[in-house]
């Protein structure tokens, strides 16, 4: 029987086993649990012969109990304290035993909770844990993702089996303490494990995948205008503005793309992508200068963009002064089909996709952002389609993001965090998405957030602030994930959204050149004031910086998502990877980092944003923190200046009237800092500048502090 089964269902799911067992004395196998017949396939396809631990309530059903005779099984209780003893009993005789850590199947289409039983049984016992990533079953009728998924009668499944590991016991003070942290290390093996199964492909190619699990009537799309577009019409979107503008430029050429949060952007940057081209998102409001860096480093003769957002952006001034550019209006693109175009379009290439487009690798050039300029003049940031779908994969394996959720996107898309997170994540995962053109807009986004049923929301400190300021308290109960980054989290903002709208924040960190997300918050795995623990497939080194004590220090970053390399104004077109004292492959963040014993970052500032006072390392966000704290209504910045007596000197800009140097001495007392962070010269102003990207202008304030020394 087991021999018939094997060959049927193996025929009929098309079933494709990758990787082996190790032999070993002590094996425990974790797998994740997408339906009913994962206990089956494993019994079935593995290559080991191996008990399976099962619920006691599933083995009083009949029809399981028939399915069991196939193979070997324990029935536990899990409520009965002997279930672990002999279970940890079963694995040191040396029999290779299966567990489900989620102990039920996953109902959103991600890893759920793992309990720490297994994972106690793998300390304690010392055994070979292998995971097995099931991939397929939940598209099957036996799973519990209806009206989730679409559900095939007979979908692929994939059963990778990854290389074995071993989990150390913890050390803590309780049994209770090294259980839960036990669990906690077998989570991120489950993690690690959905991560690296993910499939090497490109953005077009991610995008057709999706397309076809959901089908090309399935809506996900809304901007604006109110009209939802489907991955059928994304289809046709991608594909003819692709066609277009193939034949205006050159493979591998960077293509400007100027365009605000609308559904012809997503056509143009695919279709872009799709026909071997290089979308370059523009920051349409850096100014002249930082314009002119970008063209200038990326090597941008052509630019794609609208008459209209021209005209209501008042860019006409910007591009007149570039009369050498190119410049194809998204108006035109249309008309610019000719027939032969268009036969193409619908008697072929929308139905044979794959076949339309020229074969591009996953590690070649798909995109080329620009860092902020924060700090300095921007650089290109050139990803591969394999790093930021890589980072898409790593966000997948520790957020449950469904097509139950619908995404509201009003960072712009030239910024990493939108275009990753915000566009590329919900179309290759089937999440609806509203797509807004300005986070500015403080009063009106929390009504469309209400309007529209959004669940998700994107942003930074600053906009969080100002949406949670005017929002009603209704406006965000459909709200479920509001994920903060750019910039650090004020606990005032934190305080505010959960007192007034019940809502706990996700903090998470990145950077431009990490596509972008480094580490985030997760209901799974959470820590107030930290932004969470690396992604998976990341690495991290903490460089030791001198007056900086305990487990801090410059962090320095390796994964799949670290970018190409930059484009620089100081060698135009040329695409230098990034420096390293480590060696290739990894990206120095310039950020000051403290990681506790659970592997979570507190972001303790941004090596350029000390400053040294009488040889002491002074951090500016702490002397932010210490005004938000002596007045939390106002908005504030520091900067440093040269001093001729301690070195630099401390200035804080604010837009209060209230606050005086008193006042932050006390707050310095009350949070245990040195009165050295405590800033002598107090500059208030109207407004502090901010970036189209949410973060504040130090470049700026640093200039005007300089011009009045």
């Amino acid at each position: 029987m087991k021999a018939f089964l094997r060959k049927l269902l193996g025929a009929l799911f098309q079933v494709h086993v990758s990787g082996y067992c190790p032999s070993s004395k002590k094996m425990l196998i974790v797998a994740n649990h997408e339906s009913f017949i994962d206990g089956l396939l494993l019994g079935l396809f593995l290559p080991v012969n191996a008990t399976f631990v099962v619920h006691t309530q599933i083995v009083a059903n009949p029809f399981f109990r028939f399915m069991l005779k196939l193979v070997p099984y324990f029935a536990v209780d899990p409520t009965s304290p002997l279930a672990i003893k002999t279970i940890v009993r079963l694995v040191e005789s040396g029999t290779p035993v299966v567990i489900f850590p989620e102990g039920r199947i996953t109902v959103t289409g991600s890893l759920m909770k793992v309990f720490s039983g297994a994972a106690f049984v793998a300390a304690k016992t010392g055994a070979d844990v292998i995971p097995v990533r099931l991939d397929g079953p939940g598209r099957t009728y036996f799973s519990r993702l209806s009206g989730l998924y679409p559900r095939h009668l007979l979908p692929r499944i994939r059963l990778s089996i990854l290389p074995a590991t071993k989990l150390e016991m913890p050390v803590a003070s309780s049994a209770k303490e090294r259980r839960r942290l036990a669990g906690e290390g077998l989570r991120r093996i489950m993690q690690e494990m959905i991560f690296s199964t993910r499939a090497e492909t490109t953005l077009f190619g991610a995008f057709l995948d999706a397309t076809n699990t959901f089908g090309r009537g399935y809506r996900l799309v809304e901007d604006v205008r109110l009209q939802e577009e489907s991955y059928g019409s994304l289809l046709r979107l991608i594909l003819g503005c692709g066609r277009v503008l193939s034949k205006r430029t050159a493979v591998g050429e960077n293509v400007g793309v100027l365009l605000p949060n609308v559904t012809p952007t997503i056509g143009i940057v695919f279709g872009l992508s799709a026909f071997g081209r290089v979308p370059a998102m523009l920051n349409y409001t850096s100014g002249h200068d930082s314009f002119s860096t970008a063209l200038t480093a990326a090597q941008i003769t052509t630019v794609v963009t609208s008459r209209r957002f021209v005209e209501m952006a008042k860019l006409d001034g910007l591009l007149k002064s570039f009369p050498k550019l190119k410049i194809t209006w998204l108006e035109d693109i249309r008309s610019t089909l000719s027939f032969v175009d268009k036969l193409w379009l619908l008697t072929f290439a929308q139905w044979f996709p794959h076949w339309a487009v020229p074969k591009i690798e996953p590690t070649a050039p798909a995109l080329v952002l620009f860092t902020s300029g924060s700090e300095g003049k921007p650089k290109g940031v050139v990803h591969s389609h394999a790093s930021i779908l890589a980072n898409v994969a790593q966000v997948k394996a520790v957020a449950d993001f469904s097509p139950a959720d619908k995404l509201f996107v009003a960072l712009p898309l030239f910024h990493s965090f939108g275009f990753t997170c915000g566009t590329v994540l919900p179309l290759v995962t089937g999440s609806r998405i509203f797509l807004y053109p300005t986070p500015l807009h403080y009063r009106i986004i929390p009504e469309v957030v209400y309007d529209r049923n959004c669940t998700v929301l994107f942003g930074t400190s600053t906009f969080l602030a100002q949406y949670g300021k005017y929002a009603h308290p209704y406006d965000f109960f459909r709200v479920r994930y509001v994920v903060a980054g750019a910039e650090k989290l004020s606990d005032a903002v934190r305080t505010l959204w959960f007192d007034k709208f019940g809502i706990r924040l996700m903090e998470g960190y990145g950077a431009t050149e990490t596509a972008p997300v480094i580490a985030v918050n997760t209901p799974l795995a959470f820590r107030r004031g930290s932004v969470g623990q690396l992604l998976p497939g990341m690495h991290c080194r903490l460089e030791p910086v001198p007056g900086i004590e305990g487990n801090t220090g410059l962090l320095q970053v390796s994964g799949p998502n670290v970018m190409l390399g930059y484009l620089k104004m100081e060698h135009p077109g040329v695409i230098e990877p990034a420096q390293c004292d480590i060696g290739p492959g990894w990206y120095n963040t310039g950020d000051i980092i403290e990681m506790d014993n659970e592997g979570y970052l507190f972001i303790r500032g941004r090596m350029k944003r000390f400053a040294k006072i009488a040889g002491e390392m002074v951090s500016l966000e702490v002397v932010e923190r210490l005004a938000q704290a002596a007045d939390s209504t106002g908005m504030h910045a520091a900067v440093s200046r040269p001093d001729a007596a301690k070195g630099e000197a401390l200035v804080l800009y604010t837009t209060s009237r209230n606050i005086a140097r008193e006042q932050l001495l006390a707050a310095a007392q009350q949070q245990g800092v040195s009165e050295l962070a405590v800033p002598r010269i107090i500059r208030v102003v109207d407004a502090i500048p901010v970036l189209g990207t949410g973060k504040t202008d130090y470049v700026t304030l640093q200039r005007e502090e300089i011009n009045q020394v």
